[in-house]
């Protein structure tokens, strides 16, 4: 099913960047969300109550896809909308609950269902698939985001530029991972480990939804598949701190308030990237890296963080494969089945292959 015109579902600083790069990329695009932007928009715009799902089918009427820059929790019903009409459906989502919810929705798509499009999972789990195409054998992926701030202040050295609802999320849900071949559950904030980033010493700590469907895909292929946050030194054992010892992880949206009013979003970001493959060819063994370091940059124009960027460039690039028909158009849509150099040649995929 081709189609052109695409519904924004939520516009906040993502959903308005992706908007206007669908808009860039010559979509026809409608942004919907309760409470329009104060900013001008170079697309057409309409309020919606996205709490309602029968005032969201009204809204989607005649469109060929959506896409969901909602918070997760939004996206099932969403999800279900978009199939009940035949519409493709793409979101940036890394609950894991809330995409089994859409797997199952994919099994009975006629059209394409694809959730987990943003940066981590989405465009990461791309750049592990093409490593691990690159080798005879493969025996691990690891795979390694961060979105921090250039200038950090504070034991903490953070700031949330993303949601503190999918925050808290990452930090206190399980992580699946496959470890010595066996696919399971570990929790989060755990394994702690140091790399270093342009000379930048950091720290990375097991997280919840990174891996995306990755597990699924590579089950009996790779004996070792894990994902990772970034941060810098010392913060993990804060939070473990914070959520635990004191049971903020039983209060998980007071705990998100009281860490964005403590670390509230900034301007000059950094969003890490680091995905490591080891396997051999022809026999030898060799390790594969993937590293760069993404900062605010003017694109729409306008000057957007580096995390705000990075994600709304990962689902327009995926919807532009779509729309070209380099992928499928009914089911089920694995990020690790999009071809990387495909995925880099879209109009705004190439923005993602240099930190330049």
């Amino acid at each position: 099913m081709r189609f052109n015109d695409v519904a924004v579902l939520g516009l906040g600083k993502v959903g308005w960047l992706a908007a206007a790069f669908l808009h860039e990329s010559g979509f026809d695009v409608t942004g919907l969300d309760l409470r329009l932007p104060a900013r001008p928009t170079p697309f057409a715009t309409a309020t919606l109550d996205v709490n309602d799902p029968e005032a969201i089918a009204s809204a989607l009427h005649g469109k060929g896809a959506v896409l969901s820059c909602l918070p997760y929790h939004l996206n099932r019903s969403l999800a279900s909308v978009a199939h009940g009409r035949g519409l493709h459906y793409f979101d940036l989502t890394e609950d894991v609950h809330t995409t089994r919810a859409v797997t199952e929705l994919a099994c009975s798509a006629n059209a394409l269902m694809a959730p987990q499009c943003g940066l981590a999972p989405g465009f990461i789990s791309i750049v592990a698939a093409s490593e691990v195409a690159g080798f005879d054998s493969c025996r691990s992926v690891r795979m390694r985001v961060g979105a921090l701030p250039q200038h950090p202040t504070g034991l903490l050295g953070y700031a949330f530029n993303w949601s503190p609802e999918g925050v808290v999320n990452e930090y206190l849900n399980d992580c699946e991972v496959i470890e010595d071949g066996e696919r399971k559950w570990v929790s989060s904030m755990e394994w702690p480990e140091t790399l270093y980033i342009q000379g930048t010493q950091l720290e990375a700590f097991t997280t919840s939804g990174g891996l995306g469907t990755m597990c699924d895909t590579f089950h009996g292929k790779i004996a070792n598949v894990d994902y990772k946050t970034i941060r810098y030194p010392g913060h993990m054992q804060l939070m473990n701190f914070f959520f635990h010892e004191l049971l903020m992880r039983e209060r998980r949206e007071l705990a998100g308030q009281i860490l964005t009013n403590a670390k509230p979003p900034v301007s000059d970001d950094v969003v890490y990237v680091h995905v490591s493959s080891e396997g051999t060819i022809d026999g030898h063994l060799r390790r594969t890296e993937f590293v760069r370091a993404y900062r605010p940059r003017i694109v729409a124009g306008s000057s957007n963080t580096a995390i705000a960027w990075t994600t709304a460039a990962s689902v327009v690039a995926v919807i532009e494969l779509v729309r070209g028909g380099h992928l499928p158009e009914r089911g089920l849509l694995r990020q690790e089945h999009i071809p990387l150099d495909a995925f880099l040649g879209t109009t705004t995929g190439r923005l993602l292959a240099t930190d330049h």
